[in-house]
């Protein structure tokens, strides 16, 4: 069982660009909760919202790690109100979790993608979910590291069956 960090796109998930992601969100949320993940998110809207209804229908743990003064969306089981702003709140979700994947996202996303680096958290990007996920990709070093440290490589999923290897890989202490 792995703590894994969902973040991307926040927003209405009736809009775009969250809601052309409605159904891999979806089939994520099923897949984490199938596998007995804890699901750990920015708690709010979008991508978020997404995943975490998906993980709650099936049965699963959510966890939704909150910025000040916001209490989350409806399928949260676990609400940590940190009482800080969105990007000290992002570095405190991903430190905590053991994997990190990224669907789309904005500036938000994209510092979660480099604090996870930076802690050493395998990060897995959703292929062509747009936002930071896509673009992060023309900067890496090898095709998989963040800098010349090579702190951990960051995978790049083009299927849910890719996600479902590199999540047991991780499981496994593999990555």
């Amino acid at each position: 069982m792995l703590h894994v960090a969902v973040v991307g796109y926040s927003g209405s998930i009736n809009n775009s660009p969250v809601k052309e992601l409605r159904s891999i969100c979806e089939e994520v949320g099923k897949l984490l909760a199938r596998h007995g993940h804890v699901v750990m998110t920015g708690g709010r809207d979008g991508v978020m919202e997404l995943v975490s209804r998906a993980v709650s229908k099936e049965g699963g743990r959510v966890v939704g790690v909150l910025p000040a003064g916001d209490e989350g969306n409806n399928h949260i089981e676990v609400r940590i109100r940190t009482g800080m702003d969105f990007a000290l709140r992002s570095v405190i979700l991903t430190k905590s979790a053991d994997v990190v994947i990224s669907m789309g996202g904005q500036a938000g996303t994209l510092l979660e993608i480099i604090s996870s680096y930076s802690y050493g958290r395998p990060v897995i990007l959703l292929e062509n979910t747009g936002g930071w996920t896509d673009r992060i990709r023309s900067v890496l070093i090898d095709d998989k590291y963040l800098d010349e440290r090579k702190t951990v490589e960051i995978k790049v999923a083009g299927s849910l069956e890719d996600l479902e290897r590199f999540l047991k890989e991780a499981d496994n202490g593999k990555v």
